[in-house]
């Protein structure tokens, strides 16, 4: 009997022990701290930590050329008759057409704008023979600008706005003339005897006039002071037709060449190297540059060709690209110069 109470009690302090060896553990467990995070390992001092790798963004897609803009000057047959053109004018895409002349009997051509774009110079026979006039855009005043100094045409004003440089033809043959922006102190700068000399304009800085000279088809390009010197041939092979033009930059000549119905248009650099034929479908002539330099306007056959009503005023870009027909017109429309 006493060994099974000795057995029994010793089983019961075994568990006892047991128990509180349980709890002590148990207690222990909950008391002890959570382990530390692991501390980040920083780059040594003075680098820059790497910035996040980003999938890089798709390169924008370059904005398209923008249209013409500006507006263009020109003559326009509207009674449907030769010689008795009037001056037109439109907005660069061909909207706004309106006539600036409206005398039916005469003769009314070669029209340019004033640098600011405020006033045209044109040629007329209103008063018997040709004389140059300048139309104010803005209140509509005309002023006769020469009288009885010949047979005067082409009529293009200075960039400074001070002269008028034009081609009068006293005589037989064609001449290259200048005079103030008042029509005063006429004089000639330039004449060939036996060759015409005609369709002048002036070099973006003003110092120099580009013009075209010689016999029939067969005409050279030509530079020269305004004083008459430095007579230059721009080139020695290229043969013109005749209008040309300089662009604002001063980098660039355009003009046209070929036989009737066969005329091209030319761009070449202002030395005359470089010269390549602009592929524009059809028969083209009579180049302007636009302000900016990124346009060309020019009278073309391109829609009617072999029609000597058919002449219509054209765009393109520089090269020959975005080709876009201004005028629709059951007469003929032709010798566009570019304003602002």
């Amino acid at each position: 009997m006493r060994l099974r109470n000795s057995v029994f009690w010793g089983i019961l302090a075994v568990l006892f022990a047991g128990f509180f060896l349980a709890l002590f553990l148990l207690i222990r467990f909950f008391q002890s701290p959570p382990a530390a995070a692991p501390t980040p390992t920083l780059p040594p001092a003075g680098t820059a930590a790497p910035s996040p790798t980003l999938n890089p963004s798709a390169s924008p897609s370059p904005s398209p050329t923008p249209g013409p803009t500006g507006k263009i000057v020109y003559a326009c047959q509207v009674s449907a008759r030769a010689n008795h053109d009037q001056i037109c004018l439109m907005n660069a895409d061909g909207s706004g057409i309106r006539r600036l002349t409206f005398d039916d009997s005469f003769e009314n051509y070669y029209p340019s704008f004033s640098p600011d774009g405020n006033s045209v110079v044109y040629s007329s026979n209103r008063t018997g023979g040709y004389e140059l006039y300048e139309l104010d855009l803005v209140s509509g005043n005309l002023v006769q600008l020469t009288h009885g100094i010949g047979e005067v045409a082409a009529p293009a004003i200075s960039p400074d706005g001070r002269l008028i440089v034009f081609a009068d033809n006293i005589g037989q043959f064609s001449r290259i003339w200048l005079m103030n922006r008042d029509g005063s102190d006429p004089h000639q700068v330039y004449a060939l005897y036996g060759v015409d000399s005609l369709d002048p304009t002036w070099s973006p800085d003003g110092a120099r006039i580009l013009f075209a000279s010689g016999a029939g088809t067969e005409k050279l390009l030509y530079t020269i002071n305004l004083d008459g010197s430095g007579l230059q041939p721009v080139s020695t092979e290229f043969r013109t037709r005749g209008r040309s033009d300089w662009s604002r930059d001063g980098s660039r000549i355009a003009s046209y060449a070929g036989s009737s119905w066969n005329w091209n248009i030319y761009l070449m650099n202002a030395d005359g190297t470089g010269l390549h034929l602009l592929q524009v479908g059809g028969v083209a002539l009579a180049p302007a540059f636009s302000p900016d330099g990124q346009w060309i306007v020019f009278t073309g056959y391109l829609d009617h060709p072999g029609d000597p009503n058919g002449c219509e005023i054209y765009v393109m870009q520089l090269e020959g690209t975005r080709i876009t027909r201004l005028t629709y017109n059951d007469y003929c429309d032709w010798q566009p110069r570019w304003g602002p």
